[in-house]
């Protein structure tokens, strides 16, 4: 299976979090959307997205201007990640992957590595809250470094049969 690894970054903070999911996916490519073209990422078999969320609560610039309907993820598995920060923007916690996970469901996308517990996030709202529980891995930009491996460590390991590479 091919796996592409798909993120849009303004500071760094997700690619830098795209970097280490990527570590745990030996043969999966990382591409940063902004050099993206469609008809490239339809060739592979499975995808994770990454974005932050800017303003109030949208996507990433560089996603903001992609377009994502172009991308095919029909019966694919999608995976999400996401970069926020819970104490600056408690209102717009990681819409971004919110935005995503609706947009790629509503595209027959086979959403994986969602269900995730928002125990020990203090924040208002969230559009990547569904049921609950977080769609995809949510990282905040203030986690220390050790504490953002443990979270990428553990949510790999929870999806990586999904993406027999």
């Amino acid at each position: 299976m091919s796996l592409a690894i798909v993120y849009g970054s303004t500071k760094g903070t997700t690619a830098r979090v795209a970097e280490l999911i990527k570590s745990r996916f030996e043969g999966a490519d990382l591409i940063n959307i902004a050099q993206a073209k469609p008809d490239e990422l339809n060739r592979y078999d499975g995808f994770i997205f990454g974005t932050s969320t800017w303003y109030d609560g949208e996507l990433q610039d560089d996603w903001e201007e992609f377009d994502k309907n172009a991308i095919k993820v029909e019966g694919k598995p999608v995976a999400l990640f996401g970069i926020g920060n819970q104490k600056r923007h408690g209102e717009t916690f990681s819409n971004g992957i919110g935005i995503l996970h609706e947009l790629f469901s509503k595209n027959g996308a086979k959403i994986i590595g969602d269900k995730n517990p928002t125990d020990g996030y203090v924040f208002e709202k969230s559009k990547a809250v569904v049921d609950g529980k977080f769609v995809g891995l949510i990282i905040d930009q203030e986690f220390p470094d050790d504490l953002a491996k443990e979270y990428v460590a553990k949510w790999t390991s929870s999806i990586k049969d999904n993406f027999a590479i």
